[in-house]
């Protein structure tokens, strides 16, 4: 479906959901730029290469390049003259502190006050502390003040709210959308962008900009409450020979509770909520209010990647010398994103243990080989998920794939050479497991 009027926008940023946005726009049938300081990134793009593994992007992209829609480009010159609205998206990385690091944002303002020619609409997508807002808009001011312009603009709070793995589902029929300005005209002009959305009823929730900024920090801490919890609840299930899977099924029987986020496992990961919580944590501190819920959803994260390396080697012992068949290296399926996933914790755990590691991953295996490079000849990237396990002493499921959610036990049972098979996914009940006899 494509909105009543072509918009002429700008995204900034060519990340995961970066690009997921500005493609996604661009298939709505507006002309969209893509911009990045990442000139080697911009060259795969204008090659028709997409960097990145995201369920269902590379169709749309492939679509929209031959209709001539999208641009990519390192010109913010070019990108803010030919541009009404300037999505911003770069990444807000944790600082040492814990703090959400703006150097890429206020870059972005900086470099739109220096380029602006004409009125502006800036929207922050990128999830951001309280007040940053303001700050974009003082940055704006103070670079034109030096080029001596003096066009009018509006900055917008407008986060995202996608999931990787879902990011593209998630555009074109999110939950929920939330815009903070203090400007009406600014947002009957973003309706007007989101026109496809309005028409399919989907829920818009209009607040000023500091209330739009903590709606996503909120958020996410509360989903990762959520994991923490039933992951907690699940050790200590583990002690008293209780199912937690059934545990959270009945949890989520209540409608105040649901069932989302209440599946035991590794513990979260991803681009967002743990630098989020990091971030929200800090914001707390620093004004004078430590949020006790959030730091202890930290710990419990932290201590639950450390749970299952121990679980292996409790039931394993010395694990010098042995061969790991690992499935699942992103940090959640449908998506390549490696970015804080307990993979990254774990199997680096495992090595230095003395294991030898055999991985696949649908989709994470591209920026695992970097991110996973120092140790390189402890750890081999296979096709297909038995031929990990073949030879293995044990199978660990660390992502909820689709293509493990079915294996032949059978047949797990014959590659393996020890009977040990870790789901840490819960994604398979004992009884299934062990219908095949001794694993």
């Amino acid at each position: 479906m494509v909105i009543l009027g072509v918009a002429e926008i700008a995204v900034v940023g060519s990340g995961y959901l970066g690009l997921v946005v500005g493609i996604c726009f661009a298939d709505l049938g507006n002309n969209v730029i893509i911009n990045d300081i990442d000139r080697e990134k911009i060259t795969e793009l204008n090659d028709g290469k997409l960097p990145i593994y995201e369920s269902g992007l590379k169709e749309i992209f492939e679509r929209v390049r031959k209709g001539g829609q999208l641009v990519f480009t390192t010109d913010y010159k070019y990108t803010v003259e030919n541009s009404e609205y300037i999505f911003i998206l770069v990444d807000t990385p944790s600082r040492e502190d814990g703090k959400a690091d703006l150097k890429n944002i206020l870059n972005v303002a900086r470099s739109i006050g220096r380029k602006i020619n004409g009125y502006k609409i800036i929207v922050i997508k990128s999830t951001v502390p309280v007040g940053t807002g303001y700050l974009v808009k003082d940055i704006i001011r103070e670079e034109m003040l030096k080029q001596g312009l003096n066009h009018p603009f509006d900055v917008v709070s407008n986060p995202e709210f996608m999931r990787e793995g879902e990011a593209v589902n998630d555009f074109f029929s999110p939950s929920r959308f939330v815009i903070g300005s203090e400007n009406e005209k600014v947002l009957q002009k973003l309706l007007d962008v989101y026109r496809d959305h309005l028409n399919r009823e989907i829920p818009f929730l209009f607040t000023n900009i500091e209330t739009a900024e903590m709606i996503k920090y909120a958020s996410n801490a509360f989903l990762a409450t959520k994991i923490s919890f039933i992951n907690e609840i699940a050790r200590f299930c583990a002690q008293l020979n209780v199912d937690v899977r059934d545990v959270a099924r009945g949890m989520g029987m209540d409608e105040r509770i649901s069932p989302h986020f209440l599946q035991a496992g590794c513990g979260y990961g991803g681009s967002c909520l743990p630098k989020d919580n990091q971030a929200l944590a800090q914001m707390g501190r620093d004004h004078g209010f430590p949020l006790d819920i959030v730091e202890a959803v930290i710990k419990v994260n932290e201590r639950q990647k450390k749970y299952m390396v121990k679980i292996i080697e409790e039931k394993m012992g010395n694990l010098e010398g042995k061969i790991l068949g690992v499935l699942g290296l992103s940090f959640k399926p449908g998506t390549g994103d490696m970015r804080e996933a307990p993979s990254l914790s774990i199997i680096p755990s495992l090595i230095e243990k003395g294991a030898y590691i055999q991985a696949f991953c649908p989709g994470g295996k591209k920026e695992a080989i970097w991110r996973l490079e120092k140790y390189k000849g402890k750890i081999e990237f296979l096709q297909g998920p038995y031929e990990a396990i073949e030879r293995s002493s044990a199978c660990v499921l660390l992502t909820e794939w689709d293509q493990f959610r079915d294996l032949d036990f059978f047949k797990v049972k014959k590659l393996l050479k020890d009977p040990f098979f870790f789901d840490f996914r819960n994604l398979y009940s004992r009884s299934q497991v062990e219908e095949v006899g001794p694993i």
